[in-house]
Order: structure tokens, then sequence, then C-alpha cells
């Protein structure tokens, strides 16, 4: 079965953007030959950790290929990167035209020191620091459709990670639960946009 669209995390944390950029084109080179679509994920530990590489590898692909570099944004690794404080949306959508151009967002609940967080308090009630990322995912959805023109395709995925990978506490609730009730608050933001959008 063939995938619709292929997440790549690419390199390592100390991969120079020029370096990582010619892995990119030839893996593009590659995945044209096999019929795939790929994008690059932004992600710790990889050569997009931060946000300044990650704008430094688009303007590199820009003028190596004449082309925009496709993300799959995950922008819970800037956060903790940046040690952000809320409005997120102020420092993490500082580039929309790169935003727009994604046909992939990796949801994760975060704050600016922990790149996951709770949803709920394992109780059915919202956690306190849901709020702000909640804010910022509506942002987001608003931002990806100032860009649509209609018929694209756009993948979510709400997510939270399993306790081991450093992305989880021994407190926090259950992930699993925690993850259908991150996907029904991102599909409630992603109508009222596209209601928005629509008009």
């Amino acid at each position: 079965m063939k995938p619709a669209r292929v997440n790549v995390q690419l390199c390592d944390h100390d991969t120079p953007p020029k370096e990582a950029v010619a892995v990119w084109i030839k893996m593009m080179t590659l995945a044209d030959k096999l019929g795939l679509n790929i994008d690059l994920e932004v992600h710790r530990d990889t050569c997009t950790e931060t946000p300044e590489k990650v704008y430094e590898m688009a303007a590199l692909y820009k003028k190596a290929t004449g082309k925009k570099l496709r993300f799959c944004w995950d922008f819970s690794h800037f956060a903790v990167v940046k040690h952000l404080y809320p409005r997120f949306a102020n420092r993490l959508l500082v580039q929309p035209d790169l935003v727009q151009l994604a046909r992939q967002f990796h949801f994760r609940p975060f704050n600016g020191h922990h790149n996951q967080i709770p949803v709920t308090d394992g109780k059915g009630n919202d956690s306190l620091e849901i709020k702000p990322v909640l804010e910022f995912f509506d942002d987001l959805f608003a931002c990806w459709l100032k860009g649509a023109k209609g018929g694209e395709v756009l993948y979510v995925c709400p997510e939270l990670g399993p306790y081991q990978h450093s992305y989880g506490l021994s407190i926090f609730p259950n992930v699993w639960k925690d993850a259908i009730n991150l996907r029904a608050k991102t599909e409630v933001l992603w109508k009222k946009n596209l209601r928005k959008w629509g008009k």
C-alpha cells in the first residue's frame, strides 16, 4: 500500500544546514522516482531542531532548486528550544508562507519548558496549561487557511508520546485518552476556522 505522505527526520543535531539540504535534495530525487510525497519534519535531535537552522535550510533549498521546502511542523520542539511563553504564534508563525505550504502538522501540546504537557487533569477537566496551546493551534489553522486555495489535503496528528523517550512524566494522566480528547478539541478549532475561511 502506498502512503499518502511520508515525514522524514533528517540527519543529526550537529549537521550543518548546507550539508542537510544536499541530503534532502538527494532524498527528493529518490522520492520522485518512487512516487512518494515526503516532508521534512521539524524535530529535536535532527538538522531541524532550531528555528534558525530550519529557516536557513529553507533559504538554501530555495536558492538551489527554486522551490520552497515543505516541512512537517511539530512546533513543540521550537517552543522548548526557545523557552517560549504565550502567545506562541508571535514567535512560531513568523514565516507563514512555509507554514501554509505544509501538508502535515503534529499537534503535540507544549509549553516553553516541556515539549509535552497533559491535556486534562485525568478527571475529565482541562489542564491549566492547555489553553495557550489551543490558542496557538487556533492561530495555526487560521494561518494555514489564509494560504489555502481549496482542494488541499492537510494531515493533522494530535500527538502525545509515551512516558519513555522523555515525553511524559509519571504524574501524567493516560496519554491515549488525552490524545483522543485533544483530537476532539482540534476538530472544533478546525471547523471554526474552516467556516470563517468559507465566508
